[in-house]
This record gives structure tokens, sequence and C-alpha cells, in this order.
């Protein structure tokens, strides 16, 4: 039998009508911003299934506007998110798709960032504000955002996975969960792993300076 939390039965603590469709966008978004790592430029929301039919009404498209932002999804601020990122030069569009999607609730994140960078992020609002990033610039994923997370884009070959591992062992951070996905043998590969303590900014780092480690990003519990 599930335990539940305190979350599970009150919801998350949000400004906005809908768990999934305010609380859960906006962190999807707010995941979003951090892989991103520079600020926007400009983002298409790309909607599907149920966040395509009722994202207006529901205060979605306020709250995915707000998570690019970094904003919280209890901020004070997302109903006027429209207005501060146009004042901040961000330009966004919404897109109503009527294809099929993991979830009634997914949007699919096309980003720019001011260094002309783009990245293409797919994720779900599951319910009760908790989300599930199910793709990053085309290799699937899956990941919660519930546990401190850290992403590396990394050259498939041998000894990756040990180097990393290694130095998370140095630092005495316990591993919760681990996945490593790829186009192909050979090709880039994302790595997700899912700590019980935080990732100190110098372990980064260091997996950063591991041969092969394109880059790495830490994503704090949102």
């Amino acid at each position: 039998m599930r335990d539940y939390s305190v979350f599970d039965i009150l919801g998350p603590i949000m400004v906005g009508p809908s768990s999934s469709h305010t609380a859960g966008a906006a962190r999807l978004a707010k995941i979003a911003r951090k892989i991103v790592e520079e600020d926007v430029s400009e983002v298409e929301f790309i909607l599907y299934e149920s966040f395509a039919h009722t994202y207006k009404g529901h205060g979605t498209d306020k709250a995915l506007v707000a998570g690019i932002l970094g904003f919280d999804p209890d901020d004070e601020r997302l109903p006027y998110s429209f207005e501060i990122a146009r004042q901040q030069g961000m330009r966004f569009k919404f897109i109503e798709s009527d294809e099929e999607a993991p979830h009634p609730n997914t949007v699919r994140m096309i980003i720019t960032g001011k260094k002309g960078q783009k990245n293409n992020i797919l994720g779900c609002s599951i319910g009760g504000g908790n989300v599930l990033l199910k793709e990053i610039n085309g290799i699937e994923v899956e990941f919660s955002g519930e546990y401190e997370t850290l992403i590396t884009n990394h050259i498939d070959k041998p000894g990756i996975v040990a180097s990393v591992t290694k130095i998370f062992a140095n630092y005495k951070i316990n591993i919760a969960f681990m996945r490593v996905y790829r186009h192909s043998k050979g090709d880039k590969a994302i790595m997700v792993i899912e700590s019980d303590q935080k990732i100190p900014e110098d372990a980064k780092e260091a997996i950063k300076n591991i041969d092969g480690i394109l880059n790495a990003i830490i994503i704090n519990t949102i």
C-alpha cells in the first residue's frame, strides 16, 4: 500500500487554480530553465491534450512563462508573468497540438537562449504538482525533480559512468536513482543521477573535467 504524504493529500503551495495545470506547469518550466543554463530570449510552448484544451482557463500559460522566468509555483508574481517576461525582452508563444502525448498534461518547450543555443524539452504534469521530464533534445529521459539531480551530456564510451560515480563516492553522495540514455552506441548520451544529498558545485566541476563529458548541470529540488 502506498504511503501518502501531506503534499499528496493537500497538494502543493501554489498560486493558481489547479495543481496539475498551474503548479505542475510552473515546475516543469522552471526545471527546463535550469537545463538551459542561460537567460532565455524566446520560448515556444507546444501544448498537448488537456493542456491544449484548458491552458487559458487554468492559467497554465502564465504558469509556464513564470517557470521559464525562474519563479516557483507559489510566487505571487505568477499571474503577472506575461508582463514581466515582456519587460525582460523575452518572447513567447503557445501552440495547441492535436497529436497524442505521453500524458494528458504535456508540454514541449523549445527554448532559445540569449547566446543563441536551442533546447527542446518535453515534460508532463502528472498530478498534485508532481512532474516528469520525458525528453531532452531528442533523447528520452525520465526524472521528477524531487531529488537533487545531476544531468550530464557526454560521449557514449567506456569509463564515463565509472568516473562519475567515483566522484560521487569521494564526496560521500548516495545515489538514489541513476539512468543513462543514448541515441546509439558511441553517440552523444545523457546521464541522470538523482541523489539523497546536495551535490556540491566543486563535485560538478570535477565531473565536467572528465574526458568525454560535454556538460554537467545540477537541478536542485523544486
